[in-house]
């Protein structure tokens, strides 16, 4: 109840916000990077969280994104919020892209021409009748695309966030220090 709207915000106005932020998508990847940072945990269960979020939104599962990537990031002990943050690489900008990416490898995979399974128009009827024919490849070529993004992802991120955990720390020492050196002026 603190922190609601005291006017509901609309619908059209909340979709609007969740495809371009009010306050700029700039200024909203700062935020969530922040965020990320000061999670406390360590460099490895944030990286790893992050990465298997990456790692998920790599699936076509679409709907269960978050629960997959949580379970994920439970079964390797990596900060399960991190993973959640994670699953916003899969995002309407980007999705369209993996899922292109996921439904050629598998194609490839799986060894069958992309033309001979797939008409030329795929509606939401076709996709109801016949959900393996797409489905199928994306399944397939997920599941190395997935585990290639979590390995790419990974140690660079490993890397980033041990550098900020230090860096915070220093300047959270640094910042104390001055407090005491005031303080012990001021007496």
């Amino acid at each position: 109840m603190m922190f609601r709207r005291r006017q509901p915000q609309a619908l059209k106005d909340r979709m609007r916000d969740y495809f371009w932020p009010r306050i700029g998508l700039r200024r909203a990847w700062r935020y969530l990077m922040h965020r990320m940072l000061r999670i406390d945990d360590t460099s490895y269960g944030i990286a790893a969280g992050l990465a298997s979020g990456i790692a998920i939104s790599f699936t076509p599962f679409v709907g269960f994104h978050f629960v997959l990537a949580a379970l994920l990031a439970w079964l390797i002990r990596a900060n399960i919020i991190a993973s959640a943050l994670g699953t916003l690489v899969g995002n309407p900008w980007t999705l369209p892209f993996i899922y292109v990416c996921t439904y050629e490898v598998g194609m490839r995979i799986l060894g069958a021409e992309h033309a001979a399974m797939l008409p030329d128009d795929i509606t939401l009827k076709y996709l109801i009748a016949h959900p393996m024919r797409l489905l199928l490849p994306m399944m397939v070529g997920g599941l190395p695309t997935a585990i290639l993004a979590w390995f790419v992802t990974f140690f660079p991120l490993k890397v980033l966030v041990a550098r900020a955990q230090k860096l915070r720390r220093h300047r959270r020492a640094a910042t104390r220090a001055a407090g005491t050196r005031k303080r012990a002026k001021t007496r």
